[in-house]
């Protein structure tokens, strides 16, 4: 008899038998209330209609068209709508199955584009597990450790992650900016430096967004040196932070986007945007894969394109962001556990720290499972586990946001107690 790894711990204990919306049903009935969305993948929730008939009605046509051999209506639907919502300039895409599959085609791209061996990424990134995906990661020792050597050519400078550092948000931007420039001048010449990485919002790092000085001065170092710049939108991307990508709120313009999860409402598949004048820089036979770009998950993120467009789902993510932001933070006004609640759009992370300030994970922990038993499903994020991320899917509406509101604040008072 066979069973899985012991190493993949779950984060909750329900047994799923079905789902709808924003909401969970396990083999026993009981309903629970879902803001982890599978880490942000269930976009337009779990099983929406004009998904699942997309996905049945491609079922009955072709599943597997491996995109090397043969071509197929999907596929080439999907990269011609993905130009009506990708930044301008954009225009060319390459499609894999994961997030880390995606990451490590944008950093093959870039090497092959520029003809440099180093990336720079920023402390508390989430990158993927790969060995080139994870030789990025720094969102905590789990994802890196145990397998080395890890890929050689990855520097790292700080990320304006202010609570962290206990500054306000402008001294830990320009702390970030001068400790970039240092990377540049002490260990990653600027003529060696293929590409940056980096998260509109850190995930697994704690839910830390961003900020527009910070993007600027990363995209103006880039345009100084020839430097590629990549933005990691797999967790961000697709309405998520209220508006279509997450980079979009600090006025920045990328060579490369990642993007995975949200795309097609939980079927695998991801892929890279660049200009057609970048991707024509990668070498010969670069880019391939069996699976990548399935008809399956293609048809299914037609269908989430058209459920995030008819349904305003971006819209609505940025109004029910605000109230869950809001709500969140009303109930850490309640309780020196909670140390920082932020977030964008339908991503907030509320940080639990010690009496003497340090990062809480074990009370991050217990309310997290508390909640779960509540019938309120959360995870946790950052490198101590110390901050509970809500995630709901971008369907839902203020009631639910309500519902969970105020499972949370009888969570978080029970566990403060």
């Amino acid at each position: 008899m066979s069973e899985l790894s012991p190493l993949l711990k779950q984060a909750t204990p329900v047994v799923v038998d079905h789902g709808e919306g924003v909401y969970l049903y396990d083999t026993d009935g009981t309903r629970h209330l879902d803001f982890t969305s599978g880490i942000g993948v269930t976009s337009t929730g779990h099983c929406h209609p004009k998904v699942v008939a997309a996905a049945q009605e491609q079922i009955g046509k072709i599943i597997h068209a491996q995109y090397t051999t043969v071509m197929h209506r999907p596929l080439m639907e999907l990269a011609e709508r993905l130009g009506e919502v990708l930044p301008s300039g954009l225009d060319t895409l390459f499609f894999v199955n994961s997030g880390s599959e995606a990451v490590e085609a944008a950093l093959r791209l870039a090497r092959q584009a520029t003809g440099r061996p180093n990336v720079i990424a920023f402390h508390g990134g989430f990158h993927g597990r790969t060995v080139a995906a994870a030789s990025m990661t720094t969102s905590g020792t789990k994802f890196r450790s145990g397998f080395a050597p890890l890929m050689a050519g990855v520097h790292f400078a700080p990320f304006p992650y202010a609570f962290h550092y206990g500054w306000d948000e402008a001294t830990a931007t320009r702390f970030a900016l001068r400790e970039l420039d240092y990377v540049l001048q002490s260990m990653s010449s600027p003529a060696d430096t293929a590409a940056m990485i980096v998260e509109p919002v850190l995930g697994e790092g704690g839910y830390v967004p961003a900020n527009a000085e910070f993007m600027a001065g990363l995209r103006q170092r880039c345009d100084d040196h020839g430097i590629l710049l990549i933005v990691d939108e797999v967790q961000t991307g697709f309405g998520r932070t209220g508006k279509f990508w997450g980079h979009e709120h600090f006025g920045v313009r990328p060579d490369i986007v990642i993007t995975a999860k949200g795309l097609a409402s939980g079927f695998p598949l991801s892929a890279i945007a660049a200009s057609r004048e970048l991707m024509s820089k990668a070498w010969p036979g670069s880019q391939g894969g069996t699976y990548g770009g399935n008809a399956v998950a293609c048809a299914a993120a037609l269908a989430t394109l058209d459920v995030i467009h008819e349904e305003d789902l971006v819209a609505n993510a940025a109004e029910q962001g605000r109230r869950l932001l809001d709500g969140a933070r009303a109930v850490a006004d309640k309780t020196p556990a909670i140390g920082d609640v932020r977030g964008l759009g339908l991503m907030v992370g509320s940080e639990f720290v010690t009496p003497d300030g340090e990062p809480d994970g074990k009370t991050s922990a217990a309310a997290q499972q508390l909640a779960a038993k509540k019938g309120l499903l959360l995870l946790t994020c950052g490198a101590w586990g110390q901050v509970v991320r809500m995630i709901p899917a971008l369907v839902v509406n203020g009631e639910q946001i309500d519902e969970a509101l105020s499972i949370w604040q009888d969570v978080v008072a029970e566990v403060t107690a």
